[in-house]
């Protein structure tokens, strides 16, 4: 197996790993991050976009 077979399938390799499933709260970290960077850019129609998004992500409580 050549140098560069060997970097492409441990490339491959490290690709398919398993990754820690997606949490709520991680979600909800990009989402902001995102919001942020629209907002900085001048990008209204997205940050609004984001800011749905981000109200459908948070934690809902029902009250007894």
């Amino acid at each position: 197996m050549s140098r560069l077979s060997l970097t492409l399938s441990r490339a491959l390799e490290k690709g398919r790993a398993a990754r820690p499933p997606v949490t709520r709260a991680g979600v909800l970290r990009a989402l902001l991050r995102k919001r942020a960077t629209a907002h900085g850019q001048g990008a209204e129609e997205l940050e609004a976009m984001l800011r749905e998004q981000i109200l459908l992500s948070l934690p809902i409580e029902r009250g007894e």
